[in-house]
C-alpha cells in the first residue's frame, strides 16, 4: 500500500488507519535511506521488512507485470511453484549479454538488487579497512572462476604476455584458474621465516627480470591462506609491480573477515593493486556461488564486468543483499569481533591439548585465520596413520580440519607439487590445520577439541602398542 491507498482506508476503519500509516511511513523512510545513501544500513532490518521489500522489488520484473505477455525464449517462467517462491518470482537474472553489470531491461527489480548489493558491499569494505576502494562487483562465479575473469581481462590488455608469477599456495582452484585462462604459471617457492612460510620476494624479482616484464600478465599473490603460510608480502610485491609496470592481482578468498588483511591490501594499493577477489560464502555466510571483484580504479573493474559472457544468476547478489539488510553493518562488525576472540580461544584450547597429549601449536605471526597443530609426538608416524587421523575426525562429523602429511605429491595438468598441502617442498612434521572463520561458535570449537583429544588418545595407544610389539617381536 502507498499513502493514497492508506487514506482510502479511513472510510472503512476510521482513524485507526493512522497508526498503520505511521508504520508504513517508518518502513518507507528505511527504504528511501537505502536508496539515497546506497550504503549498508547500520542496524539490521526485520525478516518481515525484508520479505515485504523483496516482494515489492519482484513486482518490477516484467514476468510479474499484470497482463504481461512473454513470447521470447527467456521470459522467467517457472514450472515449479517451489522454485518460484524460493526466488521471489525473480528469474531473469542480472546483466546483459555484453556486461554483467548492465541493467537488464526485463528485470528492473533483479537489477536493483544487484546494484544495491554492490553499493552495500563497497560501503562495508570501506568501513572495515579499505577506505580507498573505488568499485566492487558481485558476480555469480566462485573465487577461482572470478580470478580467471580477471586474468583474461588483464591478458586482453597485454596480448603478447603469457606468464603469471604465482607464489605457491597449495589450493587447486587458484592454480587451475591460471591454466584455464590459457596462461603459463611461474611458481615461486615459499621461504621459511622460522615460524611461517611466505612467497620469496627475491625469486619474484628474479623471475620478472628473466622473463621480461612485457611477457608477464601479472603477479598473482595471496593474502588469506592455510597455516603455516602467511599473507604474501603484498606491499613489497606491489612496489615491484609498479617498478616493472606489471599488473597485480590479490587472491583474498576469505580475507574480508580479517580487517588486518584488508589493511594490508589498502596499503599495497598505494603503489599497485589492480584487482582483488573475495568469496561471498566464506565472508558473508551465504551459499557457494558468488564472489566479489574489487579494484582501486573503476575502469579495470568495469572491464572485468564486460568480459562476462551473457547474463548471470541474481541469486548470489540476492543472498548477500538479504544478509546485509538482515544483520546490518553493526551486526557484521559484531561477527568480526566475535571471530577474532574465538580465534584466540581456538589457539588456547589446542595449546592445552598439546600440553596434555603432546603436539605443538605453531606460533605463526601474520596468519589470523588458520591454526596449525604439529604432531611432534608422532614425528616418525607412518603416512597412513596421519590420514587416519583425518578420517577419524571426519567420522565424528568434524568438518573443515585438514591433515597435512609429509610425502603427499599432487600433479595438476603436468605440474608436480611435492608435499601437497604444506606449501613447500621442504621436509616437515605432519600437522592439522583448523580455522576460526566468521560464524563459528564456541560450541563448535569445544566439540572439535573434544573429538580431537579422543582421536589423539586412540592414535597414541596404537603407536604405543606398535612400539611394544617391535621391541618384543624378536625376543
Amino acid at each position: 500500500m502507498d499513502a493514497n491507498t492508506l487514506k482510502a482506508t479511513k472510510h472503512l476503519v476510521h482513524h485507526y488507519s493512522n497508526q498503520a500509516a505511521q508504520c508504513f511511513e517508518s518502513r518507507r523512510k528505511k527504504i528511501m535511506k537505502l536508496f539515497d545513501n546506497k550504503s549498508c544500513p547500520d542496524d539490521g532490518w526485520s525478516d518481515e521488512e525484508i520479505e515485504l521489500f523483496l516482494h515489492e522489488i519482484a513486482m518490477m520484473d516484467s514476468n510479474n507485470f499484470l497482463g504481461s505477455c512473454g513470447i521470447g525464449e527467456r521470459e522467467s517462467r517457472f514450472a515449479s511453484k517451489i522454485v518460484a517462491r524460493r526466488h521471489y518470482n525473480m528469474g531473469h537474472g542480472i546483466g546483459r549479454s555484453g556486461d554483467i553489470t548492465e541493467i537488464q531491461p526485463k528485470a528492473a527489480g533483479s537489477s536493483l538488487i544487484g546494484q544495491l548489493s554492490n553499493c552495500m558491499i563497497l560501503d562495508l569494505l570501506k568501513t572495515i579497512g579499505l577506505p580507498s576502494l573505488k568499485k566492487c562487483i558481485l558476480v555469480p562465479l566462485a573465487t577461482g572462476m572470478s580470478m580467471l575473469m580477471c586474468l583474461r581481462t588483464l591478458h586482453n590488455k597485454r596480448p603478447e604476455a603469457k606468464y603469471v608469477i604465482w607464489p605457491r599456495l597449495d589450493q587447486k582452484s587458484c592454480f587451475k584458474c591460471i591454466l584455464a585462462s590459457g596462461l603459463v604459471p611461474k611458481i615461486i617457492k615459499n621461504v621459511d621465516t622460522g615460524k611461517s612460510l611466505i612467497g620469496c620476494l627475491e625469486d619474484i624479482e628474479r623471475e620478472i627480470k628473466n622473463l621480461g616484464s612485457e611477457n608477464i600478465v601479472c603477479v598473482l599473490s595471496t593474502v588469506s591462506s592455510f597455516a603455516p603460510k602467511i599473507p604474501d608480502n603484498v606491499i613489497e610485491i606491489a612496489k615491484l609491480c609498479k617498478e616493472y609496470s606489471i599488473p597485480h592481482i590479490i587472491n583474498n578468498a576469505y580475507g574480508i573477515q580479517c580487517p588486518s588483511y584488508l589493511r594490508l591490501i589498502e596499503q599495497a594499493s598505494k603503489t599497485r593493486v589492480d584487482l582483488f577477489v573475495s568469496s561471498t560464502d566464506k565472508n558473508f555466510m551465504v551459499p557457494v556461488g558468488g564472489s566479489i571483484i574489487c579494484g582501486f580504479d573503476t575502469e579495470i573493474v568495469d572491464d572485468v564486468g564486460k568480459m562476462y559472457p551473457g547474463r548471470g544468476s541474481a541469486v548470489p547478489s540476492t543472498d548477500v543483499f538479504i544478509t546485509l539488510l538482515n544483520i546490518g553493518k553493526n551486526g557484521y562488525l559484531e561477527y568480526l569481533d566475535k571471530r577474532e576472540k574465538l580465534f584466540i580461544y581456538l589457539k588456547t584450547e589446542l595449546k592445552k591439548v598439546g600440553a596434555e597429549l603432546g603436539g605443538e601449536v605453531l606460533e605463526i605471526p601474520g596468519n589470523h585465520l588458520s591454526v596449525a597443530f604439529a604432531f611432534t609426538q608422532f614425528e616418525s608416524l607412518h603416512h597412513k596413520l596421519f590420514t587416519e587421523i583425518g578420517s577419524m575426525l571426519f567420522s565424528k562429523f568434524v568438518m573443515g580440519a585438514r591433515i597435512v602429511a609429509p610425502g603427499d605429491t599432487k600433479k595438476i595438468s603436468g605440474y608436480e607439487f611435492k608435499n601437497w598441502g604444506s606449501h613447500t617442498d621442504d621436509n616437515f612434521t605432519g600437522y592439522l590445520t583448523a580455522s576460526a572463520a566468521i560464524g563459528v561458535e564456541k560450541k563448535d570449537i569445544d566439540s572439535f577439541v573434544r573429538h580431537f583429544k579422543s582421536v589423539l588418545l586412540k592414535v597414541s595407544k596404537q603407536v604405543n602398542q606398535k612400539v611394544v610389539f617391535e621391541a618384543f617381536k624378536d625376543v
